[in-house]
């Protein structure tokens, strides 16, 4: 059973999509984004023992972080259910634009409900069900250390899933781009032991 879960967030992605909202799109690493998963080889390298399960968000950012990160020799299993969620026709969009756009929306969606959707995307009771799906095979898979590359929003909800937390708390916790945050876990339940770790990126 799974003791610890390493959690990565891929790097950056540049100026075109900073301050926007990007899930579906299979946007690449920008430049800056490339240095920041070469400098999460040595942190990495420290943390992951022999034996650990490496999982990845089928999204290139993340595949690329990892190949980056690790070496494009590593043991790598695509997961599906650690990509990001699908922002639908607010992808690419930054949020003054979207409450321009669609203010009734943006005002559902602050409440959360189990019911919403992005407009043409995804709703936010099935990412958390998959999610927590995703969850519970980490758990229970027979590696005692698991890394997961993938999203900020899967991380937030990640952590809310092994704290047993409600959804709404995943706005408390800030993930930055080639951070590495970590969880205990101990009979499907976690602790959260690290969180948007970055000292790795402010090395020369």
């Amino acid at each position: 059973m799974a003791e610890r879960l390493i959690l990565i967030r891929h790097g950056d992605l540049g100026d075109r999509c900073r301050g926007r909202y990007i899930g579906r799109t299979d946007a690449p690493l920008s430049a800056e984004g490339r240095c920041q998963a070469a400098a999460l080889a040595g942190p990495l390298a420290r943390r992951l023992p022999n034996g650990t399960s490496i999982l990845v968000s089928p999204l290139h950012r993340t595949c690329e972080t990892a190949e980056i990160a690790l070496g494009r020799g590593a043991n790598i299993a695509v997961d599906s259910d650690l990509r990001e969620i699908d922002f639908g026709r607010w992808e690419g969009m930054g949020f003054a634009e979207i409450l321009a756009a669609d203010p009734a929306a943006v005002d559902r969606w602050a409440a959360l409900t189990e019911d919403f959707a992005f407009p043409e995307g995804e709703g936010i009771g099935n990412f958390r069900k998959r999610i927590g799906v995703a969850g519970e095979r980490i758990a229970a898979n027979p590696a005692g250390t698991t890394v997961a590359f993938t999203h900020g929003g899967v991380i937030r909800f990640l952590i809310c899933h092994f704290l047993g937390l409600p959804d709404r708390a995943h706005l408390l916790f800030d993930v930055q781009p080639a951070s590495i945050s970590e969880i205990r876990i101990d009979g499907g339940k976690g602790v959260l032991t690290l969180l948007n770790e970055r000292r790795h990126l402010e090395m020369d």
